[in-house]
């Protein structure tokens, strides 16, 4: 049995979270222990869906470091997958800026554990200058992006309307490294 890192950030289909990956993880007899950013918890909180993250999974659901001298209720991670995430969370992914308990896992992670990341963006975040610098630099260390027209085709700001998560290639990504 595999431990996997679930790592989520507040963008669209963030909601889905336990039913498009937690409950296949489980349900392929792994163990999942989740960390979200702080306005994704805000989210998962106003919902009920972080209690239902933490019942599901037998784990605290993080999203805040732990007290000097605490142990980590999680147990040591196989591999990590960020979905969905931000493209403020990829890009300080890519920057190493580890200002939130999720981003400092994957910070203290990345080019040591397997890590897949799903940067849940639009066409305006493509564009702007940096962008294709962050996914070369993630790209650069082992990250393995679900990203491009094939798995996520961009769109406009507010133009798509709600769209179902890759949650299939995500999974299938992390497959590759249980």
């Amino acid at each position: 049995m595999s431990a996997v890192g679930v790592v989520a950030a507040s963008a669209g289909g963030v909601e889905k979270l336990r039913e498009g990956l937690v409950q296949p993880l489980l349900d392929d007899g792994h163990q999942v222990a989740v960390i979200l950013t702080p306005t994704a918890a805000a989210w998962l909180d106003h919902i009920g869906e972080r209690q239902r993250l933490a019942d599901l999974t037998g784990l605290p659901v993080r999203s805040e470091p732990r007290l000097p001298g605490e142990s980590s209720p999680h147990p040591k991670i196989d591999v990590y997958v960020g979905a969905p995430m931000t493209a403020n969370s990829t890009a300080k992914l890519a920057l190493g800026i580890a200002d939130n308990q999720a981003l400092t896992v994957l910070c203290e992670n990345v080019g040591t554990t397997p890590m897949i990341i799903f940067p849940r963006i639009n066409a305006a975040h493509a564009r702007q200058p940096a962008w294709s610098s962050h996914i070369d630099g993630l790209r650069s260390v082992g990250v393995e992006l679900i990203y491009g027209d094939d798995v996520w085709p961009l769109v406009e700001p507010r133009s798509a309307g709600p769209r179902d998560l890759p949650w299939p290639a995500i999974f299938s990504a992390l497959k590759r490294h249980l």
